[in-house]
């Protein structure tokens, strides 16, 4: 591709896409009358030939890719959606042992359209083509102008959203991959990235925050939570902003491109306000669509919306591969009175003043400004300020109460930090985790016994 006065011309390499200048396509397919085809574009034409053959004409605007897809087994439907730019003709090509999932595929996928117009921009094409490809083709998941394919199995129950999860993020290439259109080869993460946060703010929105993934039966699991799990374990491998096929690995690539950037971006929203950071994300979209801006048009975008100088942030988080661990180091409370003969003393308990010291620690090198929230044990809770500039900060307090717990970033606003289990500390255990666990034990363990009544009668 010729782009910027120059030719930028990468080989393929595995953990690489596609990049490429838009254009018009115009196409035509010669296959058996027996098949059916979806692609790109519009279907402009179709001629039946004498032998037993058909020619299928597709026209395509302002795109920079062209893909198509033939089989005998598709069943088909078609819906119209009206966008803000008029009527897009949906089609979906589904496996005949999937279409009773055709509904949630329809669904999701106007549930995606109708946000990211909302959010974004409007989306100015006429068509799009869903396939729900063969089993084991290992074509799922994947994204082309104006057509996407999902994935799916015969058995999907309802609160698993795989078949959700996968529309919405290849739907999501449309704008980001498919019409702002950056250098997947240079900068992966501005369009995998970005395309996993708008993911999952889509999802938090239609499926709920925390059971954006799983719902069934009182286990729930987050888009969000999975995203930042798949950065924590390759944390301090690479930065973001560097060229895909440098990361030390494709677990690398895939942590820091996928869920390093979403998680980036979701704690970015804590720094500016998330209303500013919707305003920054539609103001980028509608800016540079069909340009192929580069990672400081993003950037730049964000602090021009905001008013806010973010060097410190970006130059930590997209151009470095500093690590993020905060912990609640110790606490302590000691009674001033300790002096005191305790079997002299009358005064009463509750009019014992403590002193009472609550340490934080940042154990590796990301600083961050974080909220940290100190509870005692007469129902007061303070909210204490740490700039995170020095490796540790120890709070004071002299009260007629003990602390008795405190927590780092008590809103979880931070998605960054690489080990939540110690954010938080407690003098005193808390029972209810143990007992919803044990819960849960007994429930596997009642029903691994009576699956295995049932198969011994």
């Amino acid at each position: 591709m010729w782009w910027n006065g120059a030719w930028n011309c990468h080989q393929y390499h595995a953990t690489t896409e596609f990049f490429a200048d838009f254009g018009v396509y115009d196409v035509k397919l010669t296959i058996p009358q027996f098949e059916l085809a979806g692609a790109s574009g519009v279907l402009v034409e179709e001629k039946q030939n004498p032998d037993k053959t058909k020619t299928l004409t597709y026209h395509g605007d302002d795109i920079h890719d062209f893909a198509w897809t033939v089989s005998p087994r598709y069943n088909v439907r078609e819906s119209v959606y009206q966008s803000q730019m008029g009527p897009i003709q949906l089609r979906f090509l589904m496996q005949p042992a999937h279409w009773s999932q055709v509904e949630r595929h329809d669904r999701i996928t106007r549930q995606t359209l109708d946000h990211f117009e909302k959010w974004y921009g409007p989306y100015p094409y006429k068509t799009l083509t869903v396939v729900d490809p063969e089993p084991d083709s290992a074509a799922g998941g994947m994204e082309y102008p104006t057509f996407i394919t999902g994935d799916s199995s015969w058995f999907m129950p309802k609160g698993l959203y795989l078949p959700e999860l996968v529309v919405e993020h290849e739907f999501g290439h449309q704008y980001w991959y498919g019409m702002v259109a950056t250098n997947e080869f240079e900068d992966a993460w501005m369009d995998e990235g970005i395309n996993s946060y708008t993911e999952v703010k889509v999802l938090d929105s239609i499926l709920g925050k925390n059971t954006s993934m799983l719902n069934i039966a009182g286990i729930t699991s987050s888009e969000r939570e999975y995203q930042r799990l798949g950065y924590i374990e390759v944390a301090d491998r690479d930065a973001m902003a560097q060229k895909a096929y440098e990361y030390y690995s494709f677990g690398a690539y895939a942590g820091i491109t996928y869920g390093k950037t979403a998680s980036v971006l979701l704690t970015l929203e804590s720094i500016i306000g998330e209303d500013t950071m919707a305003k920054a994300m539609h103001t980028f979209f509608m800016k540079y669509r069909f340009t192929h801006p580069v990672k400081e048009d993003f950037l730049k975008t964000i602090e021009e919306v905001s008013g806010k100088d973010l060097r410190w942030y970006f130059n930590q988080a997209v151009y470095g591969s500093q690590v993020m661990d905060y912990e609640v180091l110790k606490v302590d409370s000691f009674p001033m009175n300790w002096y005191e003969d305790k079997k002299d003393n009358k005064k009463d308990a509750k009019d014992t003043m403590y002193q009472s010291y609550v340490s934080v620690h940042r154990k590796e090198d990301f600083v961050m400004p974080v909220e940290v929230e100190i509870k005692f044990d007469n129902g007061e809770s303070i909210r204490e300020h740490w700039d995170g500039q020095s490796r540790w900060k120890r709070f004071s307090y002299q009260k007629k109460a003990k602390v008795i717990s405190a927590e780092l970033d008590p809103d979880h606003r931070v998605q960054i930090d690489r080990n939540n289990f110690n954010n938080s500390y407690r003098t005193e255990p808390n029972p209810r985790p143990t007992h919803k666990l044990s819960t849960y034990w007994i429930f596997l363990t009642q029903l691994a016994g009576q699956a295995l009544a049932w198969w011994a009668v």
